[in-house]
């Protein structure tokens, strides 16, 4: 059990709502899994970005992109974004597990359009997968908006994932 050091933003799991967890709260980590924190709070599950951790006493992940002096969103630092995000069951991100279908942006709007897939369409964490792209995305420099769209056609299936992932997994033989 951990005492919250500040204000934190979390995730109701599985839903996806977003709560704020006030300075002072006792919460219980019961899971640490991809830079990201599953704790219990007043009997319910949440889940904290990596990038809140000090709010709980860990090591904080920092996300530090270069503005591009153009001012335009640069699309490798979105790949780069989607890159720290792992799949709450399996420590993969999602672009290694062939999760993220396509990649849109709209420089006039800013904004960014995510396509993206589950491991599986009754998976219950979509929610909170999807509030991490939209978090995560934003952090990249001028992005003032993100879109997330799940859609299961193609079907995800495991030759979807990188060879590395593969390997982590225990799944390339």
């Amino acid at each position: 059990m951990v005492v919250t050091e500040r204000d934190c933003k979390a995730r109701l799991v599985p839903a996806g709502q977003v709560s704020t967890i006030p300075e002072g709260e006792f919460v219980t980590i019961t899971q640490e899994l991809g830079g990201n924190y599953t704790i219990m709070w007043r009997g319910n599950m949440y889940r904290i970005d990596g990038t809140d951790a000090d709010a709980i006493g860990r090591k904080a992940m920092v996300l530090d992109f270069p503005s591009p002096e153009d001012g335009k969103i640069d699309e490798k630092q979105i790949w780069e974004a989607l890159e720290t995000i792992y799949d709450p069951e399996i420590p993969i991100n999602l672009v290694s597990l062939g999760l993220i279908y396509r990649v849109a942006v709209d420089q006039q709007k800013k904004s960014v359009f995510v396509e993206m897939t589950l491991t599986a369409p009754g998976c219950g964490m979509g929610p909170v997968l999807v509030g991490d792209v939209e978090y995560r995305v934003a952090m990249v420099p001028n992005v003032d908006s993100v879109h997330v769209e799940l859609v299961f056609d193609p079907p995800w299936s495991r030759e979807m994932m990188s060879e590395e992932a593969q390997l982590e997994a225990g799944l390339f033989f």
